[in-house]
């Protein structure tokens, strides 16, 4: 077992290599301080929060209720309100919209320059086909976390970086070195062999579970299992749509799940170096419960519809939401209560968020195909009445 000293060295070490902190022989300048939030407007009235009654907010009840399995430990201000939600009838939206006007007050976010629209995209629990043993059919698997990666936790070391964690590998000469990138991990070496849960039989829609983060494995038998998101390499993600248009492959208007998976098909021979441009990887556990969603950063279950994924640097994760947005195609508006239950890698920004379809063939429809402007709001809990002081 590494000694304190000699864990805070390796740290240092790959925190210096994965070009987290700067490593320079003199000291270094400190740099300004960074924007850590987005920017948010003064209280609304529920007249300015737009198609506020519009939505069916009792359909978010499952959502809240589920907010409050971790809020209510955490808040004494969410703790008060989910004691009201348990016992309070909600027989439709009037009603339930009536409950979030009596504990929460709205207020718009902005991002830098006052900017009031954000980005939306959607994810969704793809179904891949697979088997717990290879062959011929199934020969692309779904690791577990591996036994040799190393996760350090930089808050010891540099405060400032409390929310950073850092992944790699101990090599000869106690040296700690990033851990293996996609390449290396799909690559003929197999560093990884021995740690598979399953075997797929499509290499994209595996890539593609990578980005959603969760997934259904429907085995030869006809059984379907649940396979949730537990661990990554630690490199950066890079959106391989991004590459396709900088090689001139595909516009960026067209670009989305369906034209990337499209191109991969008609350029067999070029899949690996387009995928392989993405170094992060994903790492799965076994999953029960498949009759709820999976479970999100906020460690409860997602509500197709309702859980959002949200930079948790800006927004805090279990904030009750207002998307204003549109659906993919139709245009018509889209504008519901969420709740940010979920991370993604790709969803960094102030005003950046994540919309979960659920499962099934339309959830895929609909996440494979949004990409839209959105105004955020967050709808933050009153404050609680002072306990009066004892004469």
């Amino acid at each position: 077992m590494l000694k304190l000293r000699q864990a805070r060295k390796l740290g240092f070490i790959l925190a210096c290599a994965l070009a987290l902190t700067a490593c320079q022989d003199q000291d270094p300048v400190p740099k300004p301080a960074t924007p850590t939030g987005p920017i948010i407007s003064e209280a609304l009235t529920w007249a300015e929060v737009p198609g506020w009654n519009l939505d069916q907010a009792q359909e978010a009840w499952p959502a809240l209720l589920s907010n409050c399995g971790a809020m209510a430990k955490k808040e004494e201000s969410w703790a008060a309100i989910c004691q009201a939600a348990y016992s309070h009838p909600v027989t439709d939206s009037a009603s339930a919209r009536a409950f979030f006007e009596q504990f929460f007050t709205p207020y718009q976010l902005f991002g830098e320059n006052l900017k009031p629209e954000g980005l939306l995209t959607g994810y969704y629990e793809p179904l891949l086909q697979g088997s717990f043993e290879p062959s011929d059919r199934f020969q692309y698997p779904i690791y577990r976390p591996p036994q040799d990666m190393l996760t350090i936790e930089l808050a010891g070391l540099f405060p400032e970086l409390k929310d950073k964690r850092v992944r790699g590998r101990l090599v000869e000469g106690n040296r700690v070195i990033a851990y293996y990138d996609r390449a290396t991990i799909d690559g003929p070496t197999q560093p990884l062999a021995g740690q598979e849960i399953v075997w797929v039989d499509n290499k994209e829609d595996l890539f593609f579970l990578h980005i959603q983060g969760s997934g259904r494995v429907q085995l030869p038998d006809g059984k379907v299992i649940g396979v949730a998101y537990a661990n990554q390499n630690g490199l950066p993600y890079v959106a391989i749509g991004k590459r396709l248009q900088e090689w001139g492959k595909l516009q960026a208007g067209t670009i989305n799940m369906f034209s990337i998976k499209q191109w991969i098909r008609e350029h067999p021979d070029e899949a690996d170096k387009l995928l392989n441009e993405n170094p992060s990887y994903v790492f799965f556990s076994l999953r029960d419960n498949l009759d709820q969603g999976p479970v999100g950063s906020l460690g409860v279950p997602l509500t197709a519809g309702r859980s959002l994924a949200v930079d948790r640097k800006m927004i805090s994760l279990g904030s009750l939401m207002w998307v204003d947005t549109t659906y993919p195609d139709t245009q018509q508006p889209l504008q519901r209560l969420m709740f940010a239950q979920d991370t993604g890698g790709a969803i960094k920004g102030e005003l950046r968020g994540d919309f979960f379809f659920g499962t099934g063939q339309q959830a895929e429809t609909w996440a494979g195909h949004m990409k839209q402007k959105m105004r955020l709001y967050i709808l933050k809990p009153k404050p609680l009445a002072p306990t009066p002081t004892p004469k």
